[in-house]
């Protein structure tokens, strides 16, 4: 059986690559960066004596996602990951609008393609859609990002209901790290912290969540804290708080 992964070529999407293939999975790994899917290629058939097949491609591209389904549409696939997605931080007005799509396709549209996909074709299995804390905080200086992923968290939710409705025994678990030390950050424009959960150990904690069908995963005590207080705190509260507390990633 097959885990198909996006965003596989570093941070929580290789972690994930490399938990799978412990797991006995073969793997279709998606990314940009076609070099370092090779490297990991190797590095994981060697290891674990799995099969890899890479599929270089930009998600951002609508087409790219359909191109794709239909050259691994015929593989006994068993889990979908779908983890590719960036973030850009500043204020709205001062970013590219071309970025700014580029953004909503890769972190919303990809993953909306691949979810319905499976969901209608496939007879079993799992989906793992990787969002984030901002689904929940509403964060100025990350609009964008955040309203991407608020989509995602209540996309997956309702589409494993549909599924328990439906009687088909395919799960759906969102996962909603907060900081973890992956390029994202960096690429993002934020500065990273000492204390951030591991690409490493937010994979496993994923995974866990995943086979025990959990419909949300939020690693960590203090994620979990978070999100409660994102629960009970109104926003016109939240508002001023993450807008401090993302200008102050900004700079620092």
């Amino acid at each position: 059986m097959y885990a198909f992964i996006t965003g596989a070529s570093s941070g929580i999407g290789k972690e994930l690559a490399i938990l799978f293939a412990q797991k006995g999975y073969d793997l279709i790994l998606v990314a940009r960066r076609k070099e370092r899917l090779e490297k990991l290629k190797e590095k994981l058939e060697s290891r674990f004596s799995c099969h890899v097949i890479i599929k270089s491609t930009d998600l951002s591209i609508e087409e790219h996602c359909y191109n794709l389904i239909k050259e691994i549409n015929e593989l006994p696939i068993e889990v979908i990951v779908n983890n590719a997605g960036f973030g850009l931080v500043g204020y709205v007005t001062e970013q590219d609008m071309r970025d700014n799509l580029n953004m909503i396709k890769t972190n919303l549209i990809a993953p909306h393609i691949f979810s319905s996909w499976f969901c209608k074709h496939a007879t079993r299995g799992y989906i793992l859609n990787v969002s984030s804390i901002a689904a929940f905080t509403t964060p100025p200086l990350f609009a964008t990002y955040g309203a991407t992923k608020s989509y995602l968290y209540s996309f997956s939710a309702a589409l494993n209901y549909e599924m328990k409705k439906q009687h088909k025994p395919i799960s759906i678990t969102t996962l909603c790290p907060g900081s973890v030390k992956t390029e994202f950050y960096r690429n993002g424009g934020t500065q990273t912290d000492v204390c951030m959960l591991s690409a490493r150990e937010c994979a496993a904690i994923a995974i866990d969540g995943l086979y025990k069908k959990k419909a949300l995963v939020v690693p960590t005590a203090s994620m979990k804290a978070t999100y409660v207080l994102c629960k009970l705190m109104p926003q016109s509260l939240m508002l001023p708080i993450q807008y401090f507390l993302q200008k102050k990633k900004l700079h620092p």
